[in-house]
């Protein structure tokens, strides 16, 4: 048991940053789904947790977070084209 004051033991650790968590997250989503909404929401997110690395923790979260949302981006970019010129088809036969 603690003390009156004191903080419990797992409350002590640092915080992780939440722009950092969010850029992850909507990295991780973007993957699947709205990829053009979610990949430049986590490039945003990321950037910013970037920036705010000295003052919280979680600057692999938001480098991964920045990297998805790059991905996202560009896969939902190369769908739309692919769409655009009719999709793709497979031909099979003699």
């Amino acid at each position: 048991m603690s003390s009156y004051g004191t903080p419990p033991a797992a409350s002590s650790g640092s915080r992780t940053n939440g722009l950092a968590i969010a850029g992850l997250v909507c990295g991780i989503v973007g993957l699947f789904f709205l990829g053009i909404v979610l990949g430049p929401l986590a490039i945003i997110f990321g950037a910013l947790a970037l920036r705010q690395k000295a003052a919280n923790g979680g600057g692999g979260m938001a480098k991964a977070g920045l990297i998805l949302g790059i991905i996202d981006l560009i896969l939902a970019i190369v769908m739309i084209v692919v769409a655009a010129n009719g999709g793709f088809s497979w031909y099979i036969g003699g």
